[in-house]
């Protein structure tokens, strides 16, 4: 194939505005797979992408597409992710990209991560070909829509095109538009090899396999390669081949070909995203620029209920790592929970994929604990500490200043919430940066928010407040100080660091006594009195009380002096006292879950 038949491009979009169902009609009308085997989201491979109907890793597909002309195209199309917790994902597929096809929903129009996206794609310097989706729903707007497409990037009215990706009209035409308006790669045949990673794959069998985009030069079976983050070690590749819903073994892949290749690579981390492929012979030719460095933003622990599950534990969390690069891991202790890791993940959403294939695939059960994100704890000799474990804080004496990250945030919504969102964002401690008219009904408003503050349940207010038409995209920004707290849960004077929280100290106080509620109504009662208590440091800020059970000891009592009975319960006082000594609280895993639920 001519590079100049060749066309890398991309689908970007908000989550759930047809973008899975736009690939699933390119493939079907290129013919790459044949009508008994197409199915919904065939390019969500997981099972939880199917279930939740949204994309979660990155996938790529081959196509060949007849031009009216007659002439045939190589099609590569790298599938993106739409949620906010991906977009390292995003970032990657651009990198391999020449054109992005935009897919808005003719019915919401432009949402904050479609912009987000938007932005990662025209950085990149790519042809951005606009689709209105959904033009057959009956709330569908696309005339509306187009004048948003055409405020935004300046796009002519003929160059939006209008589809419905679910019935299949009009799909033909971002094909046409695909090869028509995206320019085909640029690389130098002749030049040594310069192959872009923009994702891998783990194989039990075959060790990682990564997918590239080839930039200069070709990839052979048999060839000695290395790798620009490591030039030192040197493998030879068994194996080349494109992907078309699975593996396809080739001859080579020539300068613009998107594939991958087998070359005995032991896991993910050593075939970094970003990372340049070389040839052997020729280490001395200039990297391709790369991605920034994935950074976990929320940290929580991960407890198997059955202490003997940790092993099991352990190795499953090994062994997702080696198909996700973006999981972080290392092991805890726990005086409440026992052995379990402490975890670094994206987002919220991702922590709960992570869980959740976790529980299915090993068939674990896990107990997380509060989600927080990553703090600066300044000393006053002018060291500095990173911290994840919240019950890890430095003491307060000891303590300068502690900085927490803060994100720059993108929330669109309908101009009839403008009030309750500024006031959701007052109680989030944002900072209002402005806001402007997108047009005469939709507003987009900037703040910059500490990190803490809207990675729990912030989205889910958002959405709830603005009855579910504001979307939310935020970016990392910076480390700010703060006024922040450890705030510590007590039972029976003895803290359980599972529940200790950094929080603001503006805020420490009614978050200590609705935890406080929540754990009274939640841990059972036992045979002797529980004491609840929320503290900063040696200062009770909230206390709850369990009543003991208590069982009748004067029942066996007929008759007699009183003395009788009141020793009977002078001993049973005794006793009660001395269970409070050594009686551990059992905690039900129920109470964990509904910390995260505090509101």
């Amino acid at each position: 194939m001519r590079q100049s038949h060749i066309r890398n491009f991309c689908i970007v979009a908000h989550i759930d505005h047809g973008k899975s169902t736009l690939a699933d009609r390119l493939i079907e009308l290129t013919g790459t797979l044949q009508k008994r085997q197409m199915r919904e989201q065939v390019l969500d491979t997981m099972e939880l992408e199917r279930e939740r109907g949204i994309t979660i890793k990155l996938n790529a597909v081959r196509m060949r597409y007849t031009a009216p002309t007659g002439e045939e195209y190589e099609l590569n199309l790298i599938d993106t992710p739409g949620h906010v917790d991906f977009t390292y994902e995003v970032s990657r597929s651009l990198a391999a990209c020449e054109g992005a096809v935009l897919v808005i929903d003719a019915s919401q129009g432009i949402q904050a991560q479609t912009l987000s996206n938007l932005f990662l794609a025209l950085d990149a310097g790519l042809e951005i070909i606009p689709v209105l989706n959904k033009i057959d729903l009956p709330g569908a707007e696309p005339d509306r829509r187009a004048q948003e497409i055409h405020d935004l990037i300046g796009s002519r009215s003929e160059e939006i095109l209008r589809i419905s990706a679910k019935e299949g009209t009009g799909v033909a035409a971002v094909l046409e538009a695909v090869v028509q308006r995206v320019p085909p790669p640029r690389g130098d045949a002749d030049a040594p090899l310069r192959a872009l990673i923009f994702d891998s794959y783990y194989d039990r069998y075959r060790g990682a396999i990564p997918s590239v985009r080839v930039v200069d030069g070709a990839l052979t079976q048999g060839m000695r390669i290395a790798f620009g983050s490591h030039p030192d070690d040197v493998y030879e590749v068994d194996e080349v081949g494109y992907l078309q819903l699975g593996h396809k073994p080739a001859d080579r892949l020539e300068e613009g070909e998107v594939g991958y290749f087998v070359a005995n690579l032991r896991g993910v981390r050593e075939t970094r995203p970003g990372d340049t492929v070389l040839d052997a012979a020729h280490r001395g030719v200039g990297l391709l620029p790369g991605y920034r460095d994935i950074q976990s933003m929320v940290f929580a622990g991960l407890y198997p209920t059955n202490a003997e599950q940790y092993e099991e534990l352990r190795d499953a969390l090994a062994k997702l790592q080696l198909n996700d690069a973006s999981l972080h891991y290392e092991p805890e202790t726990s005086v409440a929970l026992g052995f379990g890791f402490r975890c670094g993940f994206l987002g919220l959403l991702h922590m709960d994929i992570v869980r959740e294939r976790l529980e299915r695939e090993s068939g674990l059960d896990l107990i997380s604990t509060v989600p927080n994100v990553e703090y600066h704890a300044y000393r006053t000799d002018g060291t500095m500490e990173v911290v994840e474990n919240p019950s890890l804080l430095p003491h307060g004496s000891t303590v300068d200043r502690i900085e927490e990250p803060y994100v720059k945030a993108r929330v669109l919504a309908p101009a009839d919430y403008i009030g309750v969102i500024m006031r959701l964002g007052q109680e989030r401690r944002g900072v209002y940066r402005g806001m402007h008219y997108l047009d005469p009904t939709r507003v987009e408003f900037s703040f910059e928010f500490p990190l803490a503050e809207i990675v729990l349940d912030f989205y889910d207010k958002l959405k709830t407040v603005s009855r579910g038409y504001a979307s939310l995209d935020y970016e990392f920004l910076e480390y700010r100080p703060s006024e922040l707290v450890k705030l510590d849960l007590l039972l029976n004077g003895d803290p359980v660091d599972a529940f200790s929280v950094i929080i603001h100290k503006d805020k420490a106080y009614e978050w200590g006594r609705k935890v406080a509620e929540k754990l009274k109504e939640l841990i059972p009662r036992q045979l002797f009195e529980v004491v609840i208590q929320a503290a900063i440091g040696t200062k009770v800020i909230a206390r709850e009380s369990i009543r003991p059970l208590r069982k009748n000891v004067t029942a066996k009592c007929y008759g007699g002096d009183v003395t009788r009975k009141r020793k009977l319960l002078e001993k049973q006082k005794a006793g009660k006292k001395r269970m409070k000594q050594v009686g551990t609280v059992e905690i039900p895993q129920e109470a964990f879950l509904a910390v995260l639920q505090v509101d």
